[in-house]
């Protein structure tokens, strides 16, 4: 599943091809396609990522919410737009750029009220200048649950997957166990402005890199990591590898139920 970094990607490059146009929205598929019929035709005012969710705002206060899941995707290309081939949940078309989006798990109009409600529901996401850590670590500072589940509780932080939550960790040799309670206001504020940082990197780069310069394969004369995924990581999809810090086999194990890596040297519980 897309992590946050990729959907706030999504949401500029939309906005750089289509905001401000009045846009064709259809449904190839048919199961969007009276969500469609309430947004044709009308001018898209913004798109907002929040978390792993992203909104097109139209006029008329009407936003189409889309969250890609496990298998949604996008694509986009120049004008003229192509013949619909497969599954086609939901296309866009101005009059330079199209846009389609093919699997997602969820593709639904929203009004201003649902808008809202499902900001409300989500945690702070560390990509947004409007976050408020400190809403997280209320809840993370009285609960007996590993770290490593509240960081993934979208609820708590929004956008924060597996692959950044078992960084991040790692880089701030915290057990992926430990007691959200025994983090400390101090432990937080480290480990959020690393996320943000990492998150935001991310954006930027359009991949998830996490280890430091001394460790990058250049640095460390070693070849570069090959994963779907890309980018270079320290724990996550590594089980059994060397540490790249300190040499100990990289340990992986299930929690909240999820894939969990760490270094049992670098990470001690």
């Amino acid at each position: 599943m897309p992590e946050g970094h990729t959907i706030h990607r999504l949401a500029a490059q939309h906005r750089a091809l289509f905001a401000g146009r009045r846009l064709a929205v259809d449904s190839p598929q048919g199961r969007f396609a009276a969500g469609a019929r309430l947004v044709d035709g009308r001018t898209l005012r913004d798109t907002e990522a929040y978390g792993k969710h992203l909104l097109h705002h139209y006029d008329g206060d009407l936003s189409v919410h889309v969250h890609l899941g496990l298998y949604g995707k996008f694509s986009d290309g120049e004008a003229p737009v192509p013949a619909p081939v497969g599954q086609l949940r939901m296309r866009v078309s101005g009059d330079r750029h199209w846009l389609e989006l093919r699997g997602p798990t969820a593709c639904e109009v929203f009004d201003p009220v649902q808008a809202q409600r499902l900001r409300d529901r989500l945690g702070a996401d560390p990509l947004r200048d409007d976050a408020d850590p400190a809403s997280a670590f209320r809840r993370i500072a009285t609960s007996t649950k590993p770290i490593f589940a509240l960081l993934m509780d979208q609820s708590i932080v929004a956008g924060c997957g597996l692959i950044y939550a078992n960084e991040v960790l790692f880089r701030a040799g915290l057990s992926p166990t430990t007691p959200g309670r025994l983090v400390g206001s101090d432990g937080w504020d480290a480990l959020w402005a690393d996320l943000r940082a990492l998150m935001k990197e991310g954006v930027a780069r359009g991949r998830i890199d996490t280890v430091h310069t001394v460790h990058t394969p250049e640095a460390m004369r070693r070849a570069p990591r090959v994963d779907r995924h890309g980018g270079e990581v320290y724990v996550y999809r590594r089980p059994g590898q060397p540490c790249l810090v300190c040499g100990t086999e990289v340990s992986r194990g299930p929690l909240a139920g999820r894939n969990l890596y760490w270094c049992p040297a670098c990470q001690p519980g």
